[in-house]
């Protein structure tokens, strides 16, 4: 069993969410039976629907806090008939808003406050409890009801002080007792006093052995507890980002990225570490050679692949880009606007689409009307990607930090050059200087217009001067290494040197 370690999930989840996702489908391809373990708590969402939108199936997810229960990964299925008819012989009046439906219970000042999975049908994911204008009870449901919490008001809040974790029969499998950021948690036969204790705990429930594999994904708060308790198994960390800080290291001193430093400095408890590129893996090796002395096993393996190269049925659109992204303001999607304002000067018919969601797309879209160029850049919103890019000339990125670069990828699988600032590690992946696109300097002295400016020129040289044909061509070769079945093979070999 492949047991593989990540703290949260959400709905615009980030690239490490997306990476544990692939490696499930992987392998499962490949017939290796894996579980994926998340460690927070989700409050306002059902991890089912979380992991399922993702790609998990409900089989591979362990939840830490219904591992200790016989509650299974579930849907949200209990409905308001249900929850009705717990309410006896009690006389209420009931309300509905959207997803939101309201109970008031005759002659009391008690009132339910019911939260829907959606609008649309009868789920009940919650019920809030409120007694005397005060919250007192919340209760989360899947098929069954799962945990509730129990609320006191403290300083005119409502503050949580209990959860209660049940059983599918409805008897308590254990507690939570919340003392401010100190909790414990007791069992019918034992009392655990953290939240990294309860995780250990989860480990050596496993029973793990030789023939188990852990991998780490994130190890903040987490990591020290599982490795203590995962002997016999083979322990890996996966590496998601840029490991250390360059402004903070010298000849003598490195300073390592803190998600990794602890795993890092117990390198004799690690049996290997996974990056995403060789650049990554080169760097890597050599600082374990230069700081520590030591030289650990690293293993090179893609978080994506593209199961097919994609061409164009009837062309590509005249001097097309395209970027996708979350719309957060590291990815610095503003810059391309500007940039591509900048080059129509030059180039006729230039455009740019814009694919993804995220916090940024209400000052985009006020920047394309600011600019009065929503004529030929568009923010397309989120979409599967599969078929999208081969209908473009060439993809732009504005990124000054990409680990690995799913959507590089998929852009190069469809024969996309590549237009992109030269940091570590997906554009100097991805992009091969003058022969599938364009490195463009960058460091932090660069303000924001010298930056706008260099992207601006390189759209304009590529639309200009290169070959774009050629360019094509050497984008599809260089995507034949991200071909699903070759990423597959990576995985077996690895597999195979650890079990």
């Amino acid at each position: 069993m492949i047991y593989n370690f990540n703290l949260g999930i959400g709905w615009a989840s980030s690239g490490v969410e997306y990476a544990q996702a692939y490696r499930a489908g992987v392998l499962r391809r490949i017939g290796r039976e894996a579980k994926f373990i998340f460690t927070d708590m989700f409050p306002t969402d059902n991890i089912q629907h979380m992991t399922e939108n993702i790609g998990f199936l409900d089989s591979e997810v362990i939840w830490l806090y219904t591992f200790f229960t016989d509650c299974k990964i579930s849907p949200v299925t209990y409905t308001l008939e249900q929850l009705e008819a717990s309410f006896k012989d009690q006389e209420y009046s009931v309300s509905r808003e959207g997803s939101r439906v309201t109970y008031r219970f005759e002659g009391t000042d008690l009132y339910y406050t019911v939260y829907l999975t959606d609008g649309k049908d009868n789920c009940v994911h919650r019920v809030e409890m409120v007694s005397g204008g005060c919250l007192i009870r919340k209760d989360y449901f899947t098929y069954c009801r799962i945990y509730t919490e129990y609320y006191a008001p403290l300083n005119n809040q409502a503050h949580l002080y209990q959860r209660r974790f049940f059983n599918e029969d409805g008897t308590v499998a254990y507690e939570e007792i919340i003392d401010e950021d100190a909790v414990m948690y007791q069992f019918p036969d034992r009392l655990i006093c953290s939240k990294a204790e309860l995780v250990g705990c989860l480990v050596s429930r496993l029973n793990l052995t030789k023939e188990d594999v852990v991998i780490i994904d994130r190890t903040t708060d987490i990591g020290q507890t599982i490795m203590q308790n995962a002997e016999p198994a083979k322990i890996g960390i996966a590496v998601h980002a840029d490991h250390f800080s360059e402004s903070g290291t010298d000849e003598d001193h490195i300073l390592w990225n803190n998600y990794y430093e602890y795993a890092f400095s117990q390198h004799r408890y690690v049996d290997f570490y996974i990056v995403s590129t060789d650049a990554q893996n080169r760097l890597l090796t050599e600082q374990f050679r230069k700081y520590m002395g030591i030289t650990p096993f690293i293993a090179t393996i893609p978080v994506g692949s593209v199961d097919e190269l994609r061409y164009p049925e009837g062309g590509r659109r005249e001097h097309s880009l395209i970027t996708a992204s979350r719309l957060a303001g590291e990815k610095h999607i503003d810059w391309l606007i500007e940039a591509v304002w900048e080059a129509r000067k030059t180039v006729e018919h230039v455009s740019l689409d814009i694919y993804g969601k995220g916090g940024e797309e209400e000052n985009l879209r006020r920047l394309i009307e600011n600019l009065d160029c929503g004529e030929y850049i568009h923010l397309k919103g989120q979409y599967r990607m599969n078929h999208v890019y081969k209908a473009y000339e060439a993809y732009i990125s504005a990124s000054t930090s990409e680990g690995f670069g799913l959507t590089l990828m998929e852009a190069i699988g469809s024969g996309l050059p590549i237009i992109g600032f030269d940091v570590r590690y997906g554009n100097q992946n991805f992009i091969d200087e003058g022969e599938n696109g364009y490195k463009l300097p960058y460091h932090d002295r660069m303000d924001k217009k010298e930056r706008i400016h260099v992207l601006a020129e390189s759209i304009i040289r590529l639309f200009t001067q290169a070959d774009l044909e050629k360019f094509h061509r050497h984008s599809y070769e260089k995507a034949r290494t991200y071909l699903t079945e070759e990423v597959e093979k990576r995985w077996i070999n690895l597999l195979d040197q650890m079990i």
